[in-house]
């Protein structure tokens, strides 16, 4: 990690889970992060949490991913002020229960403007800050053990986790389609996949609270292992998975 001191790491849905863990891990290996998130007042408390010698690094931005201008309006402010982007954690993401054929429509498309659309829009913003100062940065998309696999639940119990499966094997395809942009454009910039199975966040639906999990620190220490690889070595997909874990 010794390459990326005082770079800007930006990293979306910051403000609880995996996306907490993973800005407190950055922070302790000297980056500047730059916390996107809607509740401000949570990023507050974990900034007021952090030692002294870290608070400073840390920068709070209230912004929602599913909306471009609030996209575009916390990127603007990143290069204004610190000059660029050279990590992105797009971690931002929703999952409401329910079924596809059934559920408010709302819901559905909230989903996928958050976990897709939200993804793109700040994909696009770091690509450009990147390429534009020739930086050789990296891109973590925090994936789902559903973006590969697509629990098939026992006869007579409906599935409920369908849009937000949907959603996660998008990212699945995004991983590639970038690897593959990034190529043509000739840079060295870096994208990985991170594929969690169940994590012990607010996310998962009360059905599986009793299930081997993981802990949101075990997703961050992935995220830091993918990112000190050297230049040469791109982690594409890293699937992680509790032991024990039934799926």
């Amino acid at each position: 990690m010794e390459r990326w001191k005082n770079s800007c790491a930006v990293v979306t849905g910051a403000s609880a889970g995996i996306g907490a863990a993973i800005t407190k891990e950055l922070l302790k290996a000297d980056l500047q992060v730059i916390g996107l998130a809607r509740r401000v007042d949570r990023m507050e408390q974990l900034r007021s949490s952090l030692p002294s010698s870290l608070q400073s690094r840390l920068h709070v931005i209230k912004c929602d991913v599913a909306d471009i201008e609030s996209v575009n309006e916390a990127f603007d402010w990143i290069e204004e002020h610190l000059g660029g982007v050279d990590i992105l954690i797009n971690n931002a993401g929703v999952h409401v229960k329910g079924q596809l054929l059934t559920m408010n429509i709302n819901d559905v498309e909230k989903t996928l403007q958050t976990n897709v659309m939200g993804m793109v829009y700040c994909a696009r913003r770091a690509f450009n800050s990147m390429k534009t100062r020739n930086v050789n940065g990296h891109l973590v998309l925090v994936n789902s053990i559903v973006g590969h696999n697509i629990f098939n639940m026992e006869p007579g119990t409906m599935p409920f986790i369908n849009i937000y499966a949907m959603s996660k094997q998008a990212t699945v395809a995004m991983t590639e389609v970038l690897r593959q942009e990034f190529r043509e454009y000739q840079t060295n910039i870096k994208v990985t996949s991170i594929s969690p199975g169940l994590v012990n966040t607010d996310l998962p639906p009360e059905e599986y609270k009793t299930l081997p999990r993981l802990q949101s620190e075990d997703v961050a220490m992935a995220v830091l292992y993918c990112l000190s690889t050297p230049p040469h070595v791109q982690v594409h997909e890293l699937i992680i998975k509790p032991v024990g874990e039934a799926f």
